[in-house]
């Protein structure tokens, strides 16, 4: 059957590409997303030109902080993951940035060491350890994921989710723990996006990405609702999705 033979191909293609790194060029064509009106990595790039030293945590693969027109002399990064993070060295090393490989506990920088401290879609924030390692005057710049972002996803795989996952990324959250931190909030924007999937090989190498999504997720274990949901994109158009994102600044005050 020719949409069979379809469907084994998408997924055998999408099952052995690399998910190294956090480009997502391969779904160029395949998948698309509304980007924030904010444009984070060119309004990042404007905070980095004016910093003297500079963090960016959970940096990925490294390709937007080494997109960015000019770094400061010192500019670090952490990651966690071992393949981004040998992505992001070999992105960063010869633009003069230093990647650290760092789980959980304490960020391994001595106190107000750094002006600047970005972070684009961090898992989570160590509100504490944002504020020690800022100077005083130096700002979190980052553009976090918000509540609910892509679950018509999740929930075609997993069913209907408790309500605290849906809201557990929610803006006000992250104002009240920054705040708490004793950071004053100076921009908060958030905007739901548009997502669309155009075939299943889309769906596959996405949720093999972003892990968490759907976790656990293998082509084995959803094989049945992998080929419903390739039927229905086939019959009636891509699969609609909506992320969620959100810009937080915060400035450490000055004593």
């Amino acid at each position: 059957m020719p949409a069979q033979r379809a469907f084994d191909d998408l997924i055998a293609e999408a099952e052995t590409v690399s998910v190294d790194g956090w480009d997502f060029s391969w779904l160029d064509g395949r998948a698309s997303e509304q980007r924030p009106s904010w444009g984070y990595a060119r309004t990042m790039g404007e905070r980095l030109a004016g910093a003297t030293a500079a963090l960016d945590l959970e940096t990925g693969g490294g390709e937007v902080l080494a997109g960015a027109p000019r770094l400061p002399r010192v500019t670090v990064a952490t990651e966690s993951w071992p393949p981004n993070a040998a992505r992001a060295t070999e992105l960063l090393r010869p633009l003069g940035a230093a990647v650290v490989v760092h789980h959980d506990g304490p960020l391994p920088f001595a106190d107000a060491a750094f002006d600047l401290v970005t972070s684009r879609h961090p898992v989570a924030v160590d509100w504490p350890e944002v504020a020690r390692v800022l100077r005083p005057g130096g700002r979190y710049f980052a553009q976090h994921v918000g509540p609910s972002s892509v679950f018509e996803l999740i929930e075609y795989f997993l069913g209907e989710q408790p309500l605290e996952r849906h809201n557990g990324r929610h803006p006000d959250h992250a104002v009240a723990a920054a705040e708490a931190v004793g950071l004053e909030v100076t921009d908060l924007r958030s905007e739901r996006l548009r997502m669309e999937f155009n075939d299943i090989g889309a769906v596959v190498y996405f949720l093999r990405k972003v892990i968490w999504m759907v976790p656990g997720f293998t082509v084995e274990r959803y094989r049945d609702r992998l080929e419903q949901l390739h039927e229905r994109i086939r019959t009636q158009g891509p699969f609609l999705a909506h992320s969620a994102r959100f810009l937080i600044e915060c400035r450490k005050p000055s004593p």
